[in-house]
């Protein structure tokens, strides 16, 4: 199913498909907070770790299935695949955008 995204989202969402740090690091902020389920990751240093050891070596890759709001948050739903236990899992992320970055992401199972 193809949804359509805001861009920072979109840009992230693609470059996760590519399992490309760089590019899914750029659409945030300098100073955007990540927290994965109830870890907290600030600044594109701890992000950068967290993509590394938490997506990119498990090749979880994400794929958006439903988009809504939900206040002041953009919320996406859909499974994420990769080599890790209970592969595919269904997870939802809650986007906070500033601008044309993403300022917050929280993702939960």
């Amino acid at each position: 199913m193809s949804i359509e995204l805001p861009k920072p989202i979109a840009d992230y969402v693609a470059a996760n498909a590519q399992l490309d740090t760089d590019a899914m690091l750029k659409p945030f902020a300098a100073d955007a907070v990540f927290l994965d389920n109830g870890k907290r990751f600030e600044g594109h240093g701890q992000i950068r770790t967290l993509f590394e050891k938490e997506v990119v070596a498990v090749k979880a890759i994400f794929s958006p299935e439903t988009i809504y709001r939900e206040d002041d948050r953009i919320v996406v739903e859909g499974p994420v695949h990769g080599d890790f236990p209970g592969s595919p899992l269904r997870f939802t992320y809650r986007f906070k955008l500033e601008g044309d970055a993403i300022k917050a992401l929280e993702v939960t199972i």
